[in-house]
C-alpha cells in the first residue's frame, strides 16, 4: 500500500469561488485522491482557505465586519461548498490557525539563523488619502507588460508577471481611488531567493516528469532577466501573522505581519496538525518529516498556473532553506485557464458561474463531469452553456445513463430484480471482456499520470463498449428465441454497471453511490482484470432499478441560465 499526500492550491477567504477556481486545483485534486484510494492506498488529503492578506481585508470591509469573522464565516461557507461538490478532504483547515502562525514563526526564525533573511529599507507606497501604506493589493493600474488595465501591485492576472506596485502605470488606491500616491521608507524583511538559486534549479532539474507548464513557468522565473529574485515577506497590515523569531520578538518589525504568499503554503503543513488536533488522524510528522518516515509518502500538488512560481520557487526555498528534514513535493500539476463564454472568469469582478451557483442549477456530479472532461491541461479551455448541454446530454444521459436504465428495467420485466441464471458466454461477450480489459489499462495509465482530460476521454470509451455490445448482442429479441442466452447478456451488462459504477466514482461519486446502492454492493474494490470484475454479481444477486441516474438539460433551461448568467455577480 503506498502513501500519498495531495495538497489543492488554498483559496483565498474572499468570497465564493468560480468554476475556474475549483477546476483548477482542488476538483482535479479530489479525483486523484479519490482514485488512490479507490486503489487501496493510503491518502491524506489536505486544503484550507488562505485567510491573510489584503483580499480578506477588503472583503471584510466591503461586507462591514471585522476581518477575523469574516474569516470565521467565509470558511464554513467555502467547506458547505467544497461538501457540496463532493471534495473528500481529510481535513479542510485555516491558514489563520494557530498551528500555522507557530509553525510560519518558526520557518522564519530558522531560516533567519541560516542567513536567508534580510532587512531591507524601502520605499512604499503611502496613501495620504487613506492614511496609511498601501500594500500590494490595494493598488491597481495598468501592467507595464502586457498592458491589462486592472493589474494587481503584486501580480498581473492577464500574464502572470510579478510585479511591484512601482512598476504599474497610472497606479490608484482600492480603498479610495486616490491617485495621489507617494512613496515613504519603511523597513521590511526579504528572503534570499537569490541565494538558493543554483539548488532550487537543480531540485527542479530533476523533476523529469513534471508537467512542460510547471517546469517552464519554474525556469521563466529563474533565469528571467536578473534571475530569481529576493521576495520580500513582511507587510504593513494589521491582519496575519505576527513577525517574529520562533517565538521572540523581531526588533524593528513590531506591527508588522508575514506577507500571506509566505505563510499560506505553510499552511499545508499545519493543516495536518489541525487535523490531528481534531481528533481526526494521528502522527501528522510520518506525512511530514523525513526523519519520521514521510521518505516513502508521494507528495502531490494541484494548482493554477499562476501560483506555480511560489510554489516551485518561494515555498521549496522556505523548506531547503531551513535545512530541516521537510518533505518536498515531488510532483506539481499545473492547468491553465478555464474562460467563460469568450472572456475570463474573475472572482474580483464577478464574472461567470460560481460555485454556490452552480449547486443551485444542478447536481454536482453533472458539473464534476463537464469540468474534468474538460480540464485546461495543455492549453486554456472554454465553458460555454451549449458545450456543457451537449456534454451532459450526449455523456452521461445518451451513454451511462441510458445504458444503466436499459438493463436494469429490461432485466426487471423478463427476470425480475435478480442477476438472472443460465447461458454461456460466446465470442461477443469475449470480445467485450477482451476491450474492457484493454480500455481499463489504459484507463488507470492515465489517471496514474494524472491526465485528466485523457481519463474521462476513455471512461467514456468503456461506456461507450457498453453501449455497443448490449446494442449488438440486443438481449430483447434473444430473449424471444433463448431466454437463456438473454440471461447470459443481461448478467453481464448488470456486472459491467457495477465495474462502472467502481472507476466512475472519482469523476462522479454521486452516481457511483447511487449504482453501488441500487446493485446493493459492499464491495468497491478496484479491479484486477475485466473477467474478475464482470463476475462479481453471482447469479441470482438481487438488486433493484435505480432512478433516472441523469436527466438531459433542456433547450429552455439552456437559454434561461445563459441569460442568467450572462451579467456580473454582484
Amino acid at each position: 500500500m503506498a502513501r500519498h499526500l495531495i495538497t489543492s492550491a488554498i483559496p483565498y477567504i474572499n468570497g465564493i469561488k468560480h468554476l475556474g477556481n475549483l477546476v483548477g486545483s482542488q476538483l482535479p485534486a479530489d479525483l486523484f485522491a479519490r482514485y488512490q484510494r479507490g486503489r487501496g492506498h493510503e491518502v491524506l488529503f489536505l486544503c484550507a482557505t488562505d485567510e491573510h492578506g489584503t483580499p480578506a481585508e477588503l472583503a471584510a470591509a466591503k461586507a462591514g465586519k471585522p476581518v477575523a469573522d469574516y474569516c470565521a464565516e467565509m470558511h464554513e461557507v467555502q467547506a458547505k461548498i467544497a461538501e457540496g461538490f463532493c471534495l473528500s478532504f481529510d481535513h479542510f483547515g485555516r491558514s489563520s490557525s494557530q498551528q500555522n502562525q507557530l509553525l510560519t514563526q518558526h520557518f522564519a526564525g530558522v531560516l533567519a539563523e541560516r542567513g536567508l533573511i534580510r532587512e531591507v529599507s524601502e520605499t512604499q507606497m503611502y496613501s495620504p488619502t487613506d492614511g496609511r501604506y498601501l500594500p500590494d493589493r490595494y493598488i491597481e493600474g495598468t501592467c507595464p507588460n502586457c498592458g491589462f488595465d486592472s493589474a494587481r501591485g503584486d501580480q498581473c492576472d492577464n500574464c502572470t508577471k510579478q510585479l511591484d506596485p512601482v512598476d504599474l502605470i497610472n497606479p490608484h488606491s482600492t480603498i479610495s481611488g486616490a491617485t495621489d500616491l507617494e512613496m515613504r521608507e519603511t523597513k521590511h524583511l526579504y528572503l534570499r531567493q537569490s541565494a538558493m538559486k543554483d539548488e532550487l534549479e537543480a531540485w527542479i532539474d530533476g523533476k523529469t516528469d513534471w508537467p512542460v507548464l510547471t517546469t517552464s513557468i519554474a525556469k521563466k522565473w529563474l533565469n528571467d532577466g536578473d534571475g530569481l529574485q529576493d521576495r520580500g515577506i513582511t507587510r504593513d497590515l494589521d491582519w496575519g501573522v505576527p513577525v517574529k523569531k520562533g517565538d521572540a520578538d523581531w526588533p524593528g518589525m513590531e506591527g508588522k505581519v508575514f506577507y500571506v504568499w509566505f505563510d499560506a503554503p505553510i499552511e499545508y503543513i499545519a493543516c495536518s496538525q489541525e487535523w490531528v488536533d481534531a481528533g481526526k488522524g494521528a502522527d501528522w510528522e510520518r506525512w511530514w518529516r523525513t526523519d519520521k518516515g514521510a521518505d516513502d509518502v508521494t507528495y502531490t500538488q494541484f494548482m493554477g498556473k499562476d501560483n506555480v512560481p511560489f510554489h516551485t520557487l518561494s515555498f521549496p526555498a522556505t523548506i531547503l532553506g531551513s535545512g530541516e528534514p521537510w518533505k518536498l513535493v515531488d510532483y506539481i500539476k499545473s492547468f491553465n485557464y478555464l474562460n467563460y463564454e469568450g472572456g475570463q472568469f474573475s472572482t474580483s469582478r464577478g464574472r461567470g458561474v460560481f460555485m454556490d451557483q452552480a449547486l443551485e442549477v444542478l447536481p454536482s456530479d453533472y458539473w464534476r463531469w463537464w469540468l474534468l472532461s474538460h480540464a485546461p491541461e495543455s492549453s486554456d479551455s472554454e465553458f460555454t452553456w451549449e458545450n456543457f448541454q451537449t456534454s451532459v446530454n450526449k455523456d452521461l444521459a445518451d451513454v451511462l445513463g441510458n445504458f444503466v436504465s436499459r438493463v436494469t428495467k429490461f432485466c426487471r420485466s423478463k427476470f425480475g430484480e435478480v442477476v438472472p441464471e443460465g447461458g454461456s458466454y460466446g465470442p461477443a461477450e469475449e470480445a467485450l471482456i477482451a476491450e474492457i480489459d484493454r480500455r481499463l489499462a489504459a484507463y488507470t495509465a492515465h489517471m496514474e499520470a494524472m491526465e485528466v482530460r485523457k481519463s474521462a476521454q476513455e471512461l467514456r470509451a468503456l461506456w461507450v463498449a457498453g453501449n455497443e455490445y448490449l446494442q449488438s448482442a440486443a438481449p430483447w429479441a434473444a430473449f424471444k428465441e433463448d431466454p437463456a442466452q438473454a440471461a447470459a447478456i443481461v448478467r453481464l451488462s448488470l456486472n459491467l454497471i457495477r465495474l462502472y459504477a467502481v472507476i466512475s466514482a472519482p469523476f462522479i461519486p454521486d452516481a457511483a453511490d447511487t449504482l453501488f446502492d441500487a446493485l446493493k454492493v459492499e464491495d468497491r474494490s478496484w479491479p484486477t482484470s475485466a473477467a474478475e470484475a464482470l463476475a462479481a454479481l453471482p447469479e441470482g444477486h438481487a438488486f433493484t432499478v435505480p432512478e433516472n441516474l441523469f436527466r438531459k438539460i433542456t433547450d429552455e433551461e439552456r437559454e434561461d441560465w445563459q441569460t442568467r448568467f450572462a451579467g456580473i455577480r454582484s
